[in-house]
Parts: structure tokens; sequence; C-alpha cells
């Protein structure tokens, strides 16, 4: 039986304002608010599924994927926003990534559409923070959904949008602030209020002012001084741990099930920004709220661990949709230049982490003039890329490796400076 809102609410009030009862009580309503949390998943995951179905006739290309909130991050929220824990309506939340704004536009409509003609999904409420933005600068288009009680969040950004997004994530895993939730230095959320506006100049097509674009860069230096000699700053380096993706991609090839779907618990420690572990969990509600629950209590948020369930039908989709769990590049990529971003947004959004992998060894090794066959750059020098086949096309279709008539493989060397610019 679902558990009464004045429980829920209470519930609500005990762990965000830590008040203090009896060790049982607490415990009691505890119960309540996991049991609160998991009613929301078979919602979620049926129209996640309902959705990702409808998008099949979707002309343009997209990601999608679901999450429960964390228990840590709904907690912080109801002491930020003084409100009842049934009041929030992004309990459990979809994420769709479309290529452009006008894409974003025409998923609304096609969304529209598709909710007309169903029976038990309707749209309570849309607001767009495109233009305009929050304090932060975050820019996406949210609909809230009504699907039979429930309240669920569907965020559709633009690949530029979702780019800026996951920046400030992973710039709070080396800060140790939360950036989008207003924490830390004005300095610091400055910049990226200011890199949020400039994005979205570039985004309507509009060209930046030099002026504008050496104030930001003056921005990004200052915010990089306070992130610097943070007490609370985590980490200096990082790396995308690749063997975490061949790990996951193996664990959902034996986890497979019917509709392609699964749910995912990703544990990331704050204090290296790496993975600490992940599994694949049962559809299960009540087992995955289980699972869920217990793995939030060995790796609690105060300790500097960040857990994390995501629902989706490819581990590939994941790495799109969540990046920053996925770990950073470098220190140094985490704050850029303006420069750097555009071409991060114009080339190497382009390029999946396979396809970069093989440039770097191409270019490392010098081929450009001389040739590299297939099978010993993939058995050889590429053995870790998993998307060794897909990665390659792609820079075989952008024309930045040749394929010559016998089968080997070369640079472009007329593509030379794009290529540089994508690494």
């Amino acid at each position: 039986m679902p558990v009464s809102k004045s429980k829920v609410d209470k519930s609500g009030y005990i762990l965000s304002e830590s008040i203090k009862v009896d060790e049982y009580i607490y415990l009691e309503f505890e119960e309540y608010f996991d049991e609160y949390r998991k009613e929301h998943l078979p919602v979620l995951t049926s129209t996640t599924l309902e959705i990702q179905d409808w998008l099949s006739t979707f002309s343009k290309g997209y990601y999608i994927a679901q999450r429960l909130k964390r228990k840590p991050q709904i907690i912080r929220k109801l002491k930020r926003l003084s409100v009842r824990l049934t009041q929030l309506q992004d309990i459990g939340g979809l994420r769709i990534i479309v290529d452009t704004n006008k894409d974003v536009n025409e998923l609304l409509s096609f969304l529209k559409n598709k909710v007309d003609q169903s029976e038990h999904i309707q749209i309570h409420r849309i607001t767009d923070y495109r233009e305009h933005g929050r304090d932060t600068g975050y820019r996406a288009l949210h609909v809230i959904l009504s699907v039979d009680r429930y309240k669920l969040e569907l965020q559709i950004r633009s690949k530029i949008q979702h780019y800026w997004a996951e920046s400030i994530e992973r710039t709070s895993i080396v800060y140790g602030y939360y950036l989008k939730e207003s924490e830390g230095s004005n300095i610091v959320l400055d910049y990226f209020q200011n890199l949020a506006k400039i994005f979205n100049e570039i985004e309507a097509g509009r060209k930046p002012a030099p002026a504008h674009k050496i104030a930001l860069d003056k921005a990004r230096d200052s915010a990089i001084k306070v992130i610097e000699s943070s007490d609370k700053k985590s980490i200096l380096n990082a790396h995308v741990d690749e063997g975490v993706i061949k790990t996951l991609v193996e664990k959902e090839s034996k986890n497979r099930n019917q509709d392609r779907f699964n749910n995912w618990i990703l544990i990331l420690d704050w204090n290296t920004g790496c993975f600490v572990d992940w599994k694949v969990i049962s559809r299960n509600p009540d087992e995955a709220i289980r699972a869920y629950v217990e793995t939030e209590k060995l790796y609690p948020n105060n300790d500097g661990f960040e857990v994390v369930m995501i629902g989706s039908s490819d581990i590939s989709t994941v790495r799109e949709t969540h990046s920053h769990y996925f770990g950073i590049d470098t220190y140094e990529d985490v704050l850029e230049s303006l420069d750097d971003s555009i071409v991060s947004l114009s080339k190497r959004m382009d390029l999946d982490t396979g396809a970069r992998d093989i440039l770097l060894c191409m270019v490392g090794k010098k081929y450009w003039s001389k040739k590299i066959s297939i099978d010993t750059l993939k058995n050889h020098y590429c053995r870790n890329v998993l998307t060794f086949e897909h990665s390659l096309q792609s820079l075989i279709d952008k024309g930045y490796i040749i394929k010559h008539s016998q089968g080997p493989l070369s640079l472009n060397i007329a593509k030379k400076n794009e290529i540089e610019s994508c690494l």
C-alpha cells in the first residue's frame, strides 16, 4: 500500500531538518521516505520505455535515460526550498539530449502530439529555462509529466546546454561545492553564468563580441584561482576510466533483458573523481530500491561519495546523458577558455571517446604519410577501444582518416589542423 501523504511529508521533515527523535521512530520514517521514492520507480521506468518507443519515429538523433533522485539531493532540496516532500516533482526524472535548440522545439511538439493520444500521460507544466537561464546559468526545457498520481520531470537539452551542465557538474567534483545549487564562491558561479550566456549567443547564431570573450577568459582565470585555493578541493587530476566502460558493457551484455533496459547503480568518489563501484540491479522496484538504499548507506554522502541509480537501454547512452560520473579528462579541461570550449562544442562533441583514442594513437605514431592495417590498429594499438568499428567509421566519414583501396589506413594531412583541434 502507498504510504500516506502525511507520513511522507513528516519523513521528509525529520530527515531534512535533522529532528531528534527516538531511533526506532527515525528508522520508521526513513522507511516511509524510501518507500515513497520507490513508488516512483515502476512509473518512471514504464514512462521512459513508452517515450523511448515514441522516439523510434522521431526524425532527429537523441539520447534518453532516467534517474531516481538521490536521497542526499532530495534532503538538500527540501532544506533549500523549505517545501514538503510530496511537493517535489522531480524524484523520478528523465533526460533527453538532442543536437540543437531547434531540435528541442521539434521534440517538444512531437511529444505534445504523442501525449494528446495517450490515456495515462499528461503534461502538467512546461518551464523553459533556455533563453534567460536560472541563477547559475543553467539552460534546458523542463516538462513536468503527470502519470497516474505521480509527477515526473523530463529535461530536454541541446548538446550545448548539456555540455554546460556537465561542465558545472565536473567542476563541482574538483571544487568540492555543489555549484548547480549555488554553493561556492560568486567568482566561480559568475564564470559559469557568463559562459552560459555566451553559449546561448553561439547557439542562437550570434557571434560573441571579442570584449566578452576576453572578459570571460579573465573570469575563468579568477575562478581557477578560487578553486585551487579551496579548502574543500577534492582533486587536481583525474581521468576517464575506460576500464569502467568496458566492464559495464560486459555486465550489460550478460544482463540484457528482453526490452533492452537496465537499472545501474553508479558510485563516484568525490575525493578522487573516479568510480568506486558499479552494478546492474534488478528492474523489480523492491529489489532495486533495497540495493539503492543499502549502497547509499555503505557509501555515505558525508564521506564524499555520490550514489546514483540510472536506467537506460544502453550504457553508452548513460555515458552521454551523465558523463561527469565517468570521470574527467584532466583538471585543465574543467574550466576551458572560450575558444577551447567552442572547439569542444563544434568538434569534440561529435567524436566519441573511442574515435579520439584512435586519433590520438595515429597522431602520436605519425601515420600522416605512412599506413597501418586495420587489424594492427585494432588488435595492437587500440585493443581497449570497445567501439572500434563504429568509431573508426565515423572518422572515415568525417575525412579524418583515409581508408586506402587495399585496406590500410592513414591520417588525412589536409585535415591536420582540424584533427589536432579535436585532440
